[in-house]
C-alpha cells in the first residue's frame, strides 16, 4: 500500500505542476520515475511509443504503464488516479470562478508566463527522444565530432525524415505514420 501511495503522490504532483499536455509532462515523468529505478531511457521511450499508440491521453497512458511496472494493477490504478485527479480539481475550480477572473490581469500574466515554459518542456522532450532514438550515445557526446556516422542511427534518421515529409507534403495523420514507421522499423532495425 505504501508503494501505491508513493505513486499517487508522485503522479498527483506531476498532474498539478504540468501545463500543456502529455508531451510537457514526459520529461517530468521520466525525472520522477528515476526515483523508483524502474527503467532506462530507451525503455521509457518504448513506454512513450506505446502510450501514443493506445487510446487516451499520453500522460495518463504513461502513468498507467509506469504504475503497473512499479506495483502491478494497483500501482497502475493509483498512478492513473494521481495524474488525473489534479485536472478534475482544477477544472472544477476554474468552472466556479471563470466569469469572475476572465479579464483579470494577474490571470493573464500567469498564462503568459506558462506559455514559454511549456515550449521549453516540449523542447526537452524532443531532445530526450532524439537521444534515445536518433543518437546512439546521447545528444551531447563528444564522439559525434570524431565519427558522426557511427554516432547517428542512419535508419532512425531516415524514418524521422520520411515522417516529416509524409506529414508536411502528403498530410498523413499520426496513426497512419505510427503504423508505417513501426512496420518499417521492424524490417530495418
Amino acid at each position: 500500500m505504501l508503494k501505491c501511495l508513493k505513486l499517487l503522490f508522485v503522479f498527483f504532483k506531476l498532474g498539478v505542476f504540468s501545463f500543456g499536455g502529455g508531451y510537457v509532462m514526459l520529461p517530468m515523468i521520466y525525472q520522477d520515475i528515476q526515483t523508483f529505478g524502474l527503467m532506462s531511457p530507451s525503455e521509457f521511450s518504448n513506454v512513450v511509443a506505446l502510450s501514443q499508440m493506445t487510446p487516451g491521453p499520453i500522460a495518463v497512458n504513461a502513468a498507467t504503464y509506469v504504475g503497473y511496472r512499479y506495483d502491478g494493477v494497483w500501482g497502475a490504478v493509483f498512478a492513473t488516479i494521481g495524474v488525473s485527479l489534479p485536472a478534475f480539481i482544477i477544472i472544477l475550480l476554474v468552472a466556479a470562478f471563470i466569469k469572475k477572473f476572465k479579464t483579470s490581469g494577474a490571470v493573464q500574466a500567469v498564462l503568459l508566463g506558462i506559455r514559454p515554459a511549456t515550449v521549453g518542456l516540449i523542447a526537452s522532450a524532443v531532445i530526450f527522444f532524439s537521444q534515445t532514438s536518433i543518437f546512439k550515445e546521447g545528444f551531447f557526446s563528444t564522439k559525434m565530432f570524431s565519427n558522426p556516422l557511427h554516432y547517428i542511427s542512419i535508419p532512425a534518421v531516415i524514418i524521422f525524415a520520411a515522417t516529416i515529409v509524409c506529414t508536411r507534403k502528403f498530410k498523413m495523420g499520426p496513426i497512419t505514420l505510427t503504423i508505417l514507421a513501426g512496420i518499417v522499423g521492424a524490417f530495418i532495425l
